[in-house]
């Protein structure tokens, strides 16, 4: 008969030992498998669960950044929450793969309950990919670049890049280049250049602060590209240009409301 008594005991072992399999539970207190399941996830309401995997553990000065960016990202929006997502322009990038894998969810399948087991073969990413440069806003893409095979993005490059973003601003969003664009992109290298920061001076942009390690402040990292990455999953292309409009064929057909 399980008491209150057992039930304290097991709770004072996980206690102790976060890790204690229930195996060891049963042994220590002679009581059945069963009866120790019943009261971990009955009794207790306690699951085991895994650690989630995190990019990085940043410091304190880096979690300090990042809660003054958001205050001054949260500050701009306060003020007019329609006028900040209408000036809103971002940029990320994202490799293209011929082949990227399907996870395994993507691989289930309605199956009857004698039915063997479906087997997945573990498969690498392609080494054969493209990397694209994209610039948005709350109204869709505004400009996407192939980088081009032996080109780096440097400060020079970046630069040209932000002179044809400003043109197509121009014709497209004029009333976005008379209110100033607010800019969201990472901290690279090319991005951080002085001559990329004279850059977007002349051209207008305000830069909002983006600090280091913050991919769920990125709306490119947590938005545009998760549901471009399922889609191709999967996936085999024999060219670049194929992969390339398969992708453009995703972006194309998201409605106003997604970006």
């Amino acid at each position: 008969m399980i008491t209150p008594e057992i039930i304290d005991q097991i709770h004072e072992l996980i206690l102790g030992d976060c890790r204690i399999s229930a195996k060891s539970i049963v042994e220590q207190l002679s009581i059945s498998r069963e009866r120790v399941g019943s009261n971990i996830h009955e009794d207790l309401d306690m699951r085991k669960l895994s650690a989630k995997w995190v990019p990085i553990c940043l410091n304190a000065d880096q979690k300090r950044q990042r809660c003054q960016s958001s205050e001054q990202i949260l500050d701009f929006f306060r003020r007019d929450p329609n006028d900040f997502l209408s000036r809103l322009v971002t940029r990320n990038e994202t490799w293209l793969y011929r082949y990227d894998p399907g996870t395994n969810q993507q691989s289930m399948e309605w199956r009857h309950s004698g039915s063997p087991r479906l087997k997945k073969f573990r498969m690498q990413k392609s080494s054969r990919k493209v990397l694209a440069l994209i610039f948005w806003d709350q109204d869709g893409i505004l400009l996407i670049d192939y980088l081009q095979k032996g080109q780096t993005i440097n400060a020079e490059y970046y630069s040209s890049l932000l002179v044809q973003l400003k043109d197509i601003l121009q014709g497209k969003r004029g009333g976005k280049v008379t209110k100033k664009v607010l800019f969201l992109h990472g901290n690279a290298p090319a991005h951080r250049a002085f001559s990329t920061q004279k850059k977007l001076v002349y051209l207008g942009f305000k830069c909002l602060d983006h600090p280091p390690y913050s991919p769920n402040l990125a709306p490119s990292d947590y938005h545009l590209f998760h549901g471009l990455k399922n889609q191709l999953k999967g996936c085999h292309f024999s060219s670049d240009a194929e992969v390339i409009a398969a992708a453009e064929t995703w972006w194309d057909g998201q409605a106003s409301v997604f970006f």
